[in-house]
């Protein structure tokens, strides 16, 4: 069970964007306030719209929050701490 979010001040993390991420969004990095991944998405799609495909390439991006991958763990799950950085990672083609 998740702790009632409502009780808890709602923390403020750095956002990092990659590659086509980062194009994206026009910039590389962010400081964000919300409290789930889930939360901080809804923020981050609503403030760069669909504006070069920002919403797409995020859909794509592998998530790492510090040093951990998010993977396939509900994004409604995944409490964000004061301080936290969350990486959005688009696929990178290489060779």
């Amino acid at each position: 069970m998740l702790p009632d979010l409502a009780s808890r001040p709602v923390p403020t993390v750095t956002v990092r964007y990659w590659a086509s991420a980062r194009g994206a969004a026009g910039r590389s990095e962010e400081r964000v306030s919300a409290s789930t991944l889930a939360e901080l998405i809804v923020q981050i799609s609503s403030e760069h719209g669909n504006a070069n495909r920002f919403v797409d390439i995020i859909d794509c991006c592998a998530i790492v929050l510090g040093e951990v991958p998010v993977g396939a763990r509900d994004h409604s799950e995944v409490l964000l701490s004061e301080g936290d950085t969350l990486e959005f990672l688009p696929p990178f083609a290489g060779g």
